[in-house]
């Protein structure tokens, strides 16, 4: 209803005015909010918002969109009730698209399925309206990103080579279905399947593209503070240009709507930042609408109007058109024959790990507070609340903060604010923890263990370990402490003893601590967990500290090798690298090697000036230079553990390692820092190499979730000329990357996103960090240059799980241990005995291993939010391709749901609510909207009323 109308008979040419105010780049959120160091870039948010909402209800047919939460719900703190009520009725008329997609037009690189960030439900809480994370199908509030999604943005940048104009034809993507779920057994028959290649359920409608201006406005028709275009002049003086104005908006019109199917078009009058003097824009606007459909009188066929996103796919779902689909992706991005935009799949390695680490953190916060009840946040160690952290995470989403293409003092702001909300949630965790295991001791938690640092395990003879399990069904998982003793008694939740062991902490950790921690040892065993619950282990120092008989490292072996029940892994003995992986479980081997190589990265050449850069990967060459030839290593085997350690160089290490039962091989690297003393630039990647005949293919995933084929030198929807052989067959990797012939598959899962390909048959690589010292003239201004914590470069520490398995079963194994990676168990310690209840699930029964619990968060006084996935793609599994059903009602022990409402996607908006728009697409058939399981990629959304 909020639609202005348009004219059938002419084109229509939508004008969406909004502001692109990225939340931090070259200046920290706090600095472009409140308009801080505007030499560096002038912008002010505050004043923006401020200029919007005066501008919007000064004249009703005004239209505007914005897409950053995290701005706004600041500026909303600060309102008073009469501006909060003028904005509601703004919002509810249609005239203010206000809203979000998690706080931030997200990075569609870095980022996965990190869940319970605020967006529409922030809205619904504080507005009482519903509707904002509903796509752009309902007309009255659209949520805004402007069309096309956001990415990092190429006109941050001045190119090299300008964009040209993209045919844009409304193809459409199906990413998966985001609906229903039954609460009880039973199931209708089942309902029409789609193509195999296909997710399950109702095609989700995504416009992909980018416009010909990207999301600036036409030339000539830029009217903010920050441009020069001249004002419409509409007086009879010598100034007056409207007529000028108008036949250039005309012919940009008629130019771009050659490339449509309709008669609309779109075009996004706003560019970053602008609007802080909303009326300098609105008011020209308001002269070229009126001018320019004044000439309608004369002939003219053209139709202007304020509209918004959802407007314009109303007018396209209109034309009942049957649109061609499009199940592949864009990636990856160039601007240029050598200027691809894979580098930011990579930049800032610590900070995605950060991230990553960070959003499984507030999976555990949010759980405990929800199963704990709201008593939590206020308990006995002090107020914890978990919205410091989600906003943190929701802001570290941003495509210029995750993405790693931000300045060095705006990382140090995400990574300050990310810690701020780790400290308000662990008090939070302590609290929950208490209540669950009815104790008022004190809880400890040990941020450093990556580096071996934690004081209560290295000062206290006596002390419990807990570990939380955030999913839901059990896990077993290895525990590993710095200790000064040389041996303990470890002992379960029932009191029986747990085989232990303390092996030595290497030199490369003990470089790493510096001076945080002195512990000798690290103390190992494997704990475990039930679902969505913990199990608390004792610990008891047995033998004081002082001299003590480490294991020894066995060198002089023909032939190492470390091996389990379930894998055997050799080693070249000359060179120290992998050699071979032998699957034991199905009895068949795979020659595989592995190194570090580092590409060189070029300062720009005759050829074209490009260099390399936060967004840009260029090598100056396809082939890279090994770190090392030959690696020094050292072998320890224990009962508990085998490891071989490598030694590529002085920056670069690695530790291959095989635990009882763990069907994968650990590679856990330390890059760092990148020497760059020779003036070169280096892009440090992690390679395998394999017979296997993969003829140029290799799989992706896609935010975690589906896998995507990627061919080497090929794109799917047009014919490529490839001009950069290593940077232009680069994709973006967020949990996994494999290879595969028609029975063997090498997958390799990671901790956080990199970049990854596979430029040779047979191979696959990943790239673990960068250092460079160019900037690559997209905006940013400086090199990336990480100086870590000591100012000499950034160190980076991460893993990557080698799974080999056959074809069929592969996904059986990759599909569960990515969850686990993204989604891990959480160790909280305690000086003596810990909680009183040494084990507690939240969970009735375990879910089975297709299912995931993706959110459990408190929505309001006895409200949660409860999200539940299907992690497995159509037909990658015999089993767990099936779908699921699940008695929600009964599935909790911590509350007893008393009602249930499905809600969209967002958690903002009743799905009995939603009346989305039915695209006619060219392949997928509509599927029944009554069956009731969770299929393949399905991901369900309620809203339940508890009972603690």
């Amino acid at each position: 209803q909020s639609c202005p109308p348009t004219r059938p008979d002419m084109l229509n040419v939508h004008l969406v005015p909004h502001s692109h105010d990225d939340v931090g780049w070259l200046k920290t959120v706090d600095q472009y909010y409140y308009g801080v160091r505007n030499q560096d870039q002038h912008a002010g948010v505050q004043y923006i918002l401020d200029s919007v909402v005066a501008q919007l209800a000064a004249v009703p047919s005004r239209r505007f969109i914005y897409a950053e939460v995290a701005f706004l719900a600041r500026w909303w703190r600060q309102q008073d009730e009469a501006t909060r009520r003028l904005v509601r009725e703004l919002v509810q008329e249609g005239t203010g698209a206000l809203g979000g997609t998690g706080g931030t037009e997200r990075d569609i690189v870095g980022t996965g399925r990190d869940w319970g960030v605020p967006g529409g439900s922030w809205e619904a809480l504080e507005w009482g309206v519903w509707g904002s994370q509903a796509p752009p199908l309902s007309p009255s509030m659209s949520l805004a990103s402007p069309i096309p999604p956001s990415h990092p943005h190429p006109c941050h940048s001045q190119c090299p080579q300008p964009i040209p104009p993209v045919p844009v034809m409304s193809p459409w993507v199906s990413p998966s279905r985001f609906s229903h779920l039954v609460l009880s057994h039973g199931c209708p028959q089942p309902c029409p399947l789609p193509p195999p290649a296909m997710v399950a359920g109702e095609v989700t409608a995504l416009s992909p593209g980018i416009l010909p201006n990207v999301y600036n406005p036409p030339a000539g028709l830029c009217w903010d503070q920050l441009c020069t275009d001249p004002p419409v002049v509409d007086g009879d003086g010598p100034e007056r240009n409207v007529d000028n104005v108008v036949t250039s908006f005309l012919k940009a019109a008629a130019t771009q709507a050659q490339q449509y199917r309709t008669n609309h078009i779109l075009m996004t009058m706003g560019s970053d930042f602008h609007y802080e003097n909303a009326h300098l824009w609105f008011k020209n606007l308001d002269k070229l609408i009126a001018h320019a459909n004044a000439r309608q009188a004369n002939g003219s066929r053209v139709h202007a109007l304020y509209s918004t996103p959802s407007c314009y796919l109303r007018e396209l779902h209109r034309a009942n058109l049957t649109w061609p689909l499009k199940t592949d992706d864009f990636f990856p991005y160039s601007d240029g024959p050598h200027q691809f935009w894979t580098g930011f799949f990579s930049s800032r390695p610590a900070l995605k790990g950060y991230e990553r680490l960070s959003s499984s953190f507030l999976q555990v916060c949010s759980q405990l507070e929800a199963l704990a009840g709201p008593s939590v946040r206020d308990g006995p160690y002090g107020p914890g609340d978990s919205s410091v952290l989600r906003e943190a995470v929701a802001v570290a989403q941003h495509h210029d903060a995750v993405s790693g293409t931000e300045r060095q003092h705006v990382a140090n702001d995400y990574a300050r604010q990310l810690a701020k909300g780790w400290d308000s949630c662990q008090v939070l965790v302590a609290n929950a923890l208490s209540l669950l295991g009815d104790t008022k001791d004190p809880f400890v938690f040990c941020n450093a263990l990556n580096i071996s640092v934690c004081p209560l395990s290295e000062t206290t003879p006596h002390f419990s370990v807990i570990l939380y399990n955030p999913l839901a069904r059990g896990v077993a998982w290895p525990v590993r402490l710095p200790v000064r003793g040389s041996s303990y008694a470890v002992s379960d939740p029932q009191g029986q003893p747990v085989a232990s062991q303390v092996v030595p902490v290497s030199g490369v950790t003990r470089r790493l601590r510096g001076g945080a921690g002195g512990a000798p040892g690290e103390l190992l065993f494997q704990a475990w967990a039930p679902p969505l619950g913990f199990s608390t282990f004792e610990v008891k120092q047995l033998s004081p500290g002082g001299p003590w008989d480490p294991p020894r490292w066995p060198s002089g072996d023909p032939e190492p090798q470390i091996e389990n029940e379930h894998l055997r892994v050799l080693f070249d003995p000359i060179t120290g690298h992998l050699r071979e992986i032998q699957n034991l479980d199905k009895g068949f081997s795979l020659p595989v090697s592995q190194s570090f190589y580092w590409y060189n990265a070029s300062a720009g050449d005759g050829l074209c000036p490009q260099a390399s850069g936060a967004y840009i990967f260029r090598p100056n060459a396809s082939t890279p230079i090994p770190v090392a030839k030959r690696v020094a290593t050292r072998l320890l085997k224990t009962a508990l553990v085998q490891e071989l350690h490598q030694n590529f160089s002085a920056w670069c290490s690695q530790v291959l390692r095989l635990r009882p039962g763990q069907p994968y091989l650990e590679l856990e690297w330390t890059v760092g820092p990148i020497p760059v003393s020779d003036g070169l630039g280096k892009e440090v990647i992690s390679r395998f190499e394999t017979p296997l005949r993969t003829a140029g293919r290799f799989y992706t995933d896609s935010n975690g979730r589906q896998v995507l084929e990627r061919r080497r030198d090929y794109r799917p929807t047009w014919n490529l000329s490839q001009s950069e052989p290593v940077a232009g067959n680069y994709y973006p990797v967020n949990s996994r990357i494999f290879i595969k012939d028609q029975k063997v598959q090498l997958t390799v899962l990671t901790d956080r996103s990199q970049g990854g390909s596979s430029i040779l048959d047979g191979s696959l690589e990943l790239m673990v960090h960068r250092r460079l010292l160019n900037d690559d003239n997209r905006g940013v201004g400086e090199p990336l240059d990480e100086p870590g914590d000591d100012g000499r470069g950034l160190v980076v520490r991460g893993r990557h799980l080698v799974l080999l398995d056959t074809v069929a079963a592969a996904a059986d194994q990759h599909r569960p241990r990515a969850q686990e990676m993204a989604t891990s168990p959480y160790v909280v310690l305690a000086p003596g005995p810990g909680p009183h209840l040494r084990q507690f699930s939240g969970l009735r029964r375990a879910l089975p291993p297709n299912l995931h619990l993706l959110t459990v968060e408190p929505r309001g006084a006895g409200t949660l939010l409860l999200r539940l996935e299907h992690l497995f793609e159509r037909g990658e599994s015999q089993n767990g391709s099936q779908p699921v059903t699940v008695d929600l009602t009964t599935l909790f022990s911590a509350f007893t749901i008393t009602s249930v409402r499905e809600m969209a996607l967002g958690g903002d908006v009743p799905l009995r609510s939603v009346s989305r728009l039915l695209w006619t697409t060219a392949t997928v058939p509509r599927l029944d909207p009554r069956c009731g399981r969770l299929e393949p990629m399905e991901i369900r959304t309620f809203l339940a009323s508890v009972r603690y």
